[in-house]
């Protein structure tokens, strides 16, 4: 596969530029991105992670602000890794879709299976990050979209997850989601996704790949998930949060199911760019070759409709709101 598998036509503005990391490539470790700071007092394990997908800009920025402003924890333990070093040396300006990944998604890896294999950089490098992985308590994964849709917490199906994320107070919109049938997410790794335990994680879309806010809410939900897991003090960054203004109130949407792409001929009924509501159930969303694609219920709200339509992809999230 290359890189991304292909690229696309880009049709945003490149807002962003590509943070230089290599200031933070040794770490203190022994594991090339990661670094670690200990309080020497008791307390959990707390993680940021960035650059999953090498297109996605926002998250070095905002552990390069962190880095910068000397962040350290008050106890415990504290982490600051960027994950996929290859796919962001990519990064191209001319092509920005097509360094997502060098060989395969590496967020579609955290199961036992493609963990013990290294057939694949993605694969190499999450069996390279997994032993500090299973050092942390709490997680918050950033991301970011390829559409220019709101902002989202992406929680898990866990009421851990919601709890985390209310926890945290941005972005406003949280789903809560099982992920994808292609393979675990970071955030659904071990006991992350296990209801059974105390760790928890989180996932923040933060808008799309290059616009200038979702930079902004990458570095308000980091400030602010250190501040909710006790992590730092709440003075830490204070000034920079209250520039971003008070969050508006969380809207929490249900995933009822993905969209698993089943051929190679999947295609929607219109252009949708996410947060579409659908009146009524049955109404066709797209065709996945000749099968037609349907809302389940009254008011199915579409999340993160892809433009990469490849088999065995999702396509789309399909969710209700809560109250």
């Amino acid at each position: 596969m290359s890189a991304g598998s292909g690229s696309m036509e880009n049709e945003f503005p490149l807002e962003l530029k590509k943070t230089d990391i290599t200031p933070y490539l040794a770490g203190n470790t022994g594991i090339r991105g990661v670094t670690t700071f200990d309080s020497g007092r008791a307390g959990p394990h707390v993680a940021i992670t960035a650059v999953v997908h090498g297109n996605e800009l926002c998250g070095p920025i905002a552990l390069d602000w962190l880095f910068r402003n000397e962040v350290r924890p008050l106890t415990g333990k504290l982490s600051l890794a960027f994950v996929n070093l290859d796919a962001y040396d990519l990064y191209d300006e001319a092509d920005p879709f097509a360094s997502r990944w060098g060989d395969e998604d590496m967020n579609r890896l955290w199961q036992n299976e493609t963990l013990t294999d290294d057939s694949t950089r993605e694969r190499r490098r999450a069996r390279e990050l997994r032993p500090f992985v299973d050092t942390v308590d709490l997680l918050l994964d950033l991301h970011s979209m390829q559409n220019a849709t709101e902002a989202l917490t992406l929680s898990g199906a866990l009421e851990k997850g919601r709890e985390l994320a209310r926890a945290v107070g941005v972005p406003a919109l949280v789903v809560a989601d099982k992920g994808h049938a292609a393979g675990k997410r970071l955030r659904d790794y071990g006991g992350f996704g296990d209801p059974s335990s105390a760790k928890n994680a989180l996932l923040i879309e933060c808008g799309q790949h290059w616009e200038q806010s979702s930079a902004d809410v990458a570095l308000a939900s980091s400030l602010r998930f250190l501040q909710a897991t006790g992590a730092v003090s709440p003075d830490f960054g204070a000034d920079t949060l209250a520039g971003f203004g008070t969050p508006s109130a969380q809207r929490f949407v249900e995933i009822l199911q993905p969209v698993t792409i089943e051929t190679d001929a999947f295609r929607f009924e219109q252009d949708f760019k996410g947060m579409e509501v659908i009146d009524k159930a049955g109404t066709v969303i797209g065709h996945d070759g000749d099968t037609p694609v349907t809302a389940p219920v009254d008011g199915t709200v579409l999340i993160m409709p892809s433009r990469r339509l490849d088999k065995g992809m999702t396509a789309v999230r399909l969710g209700r709101y809560l109250a």
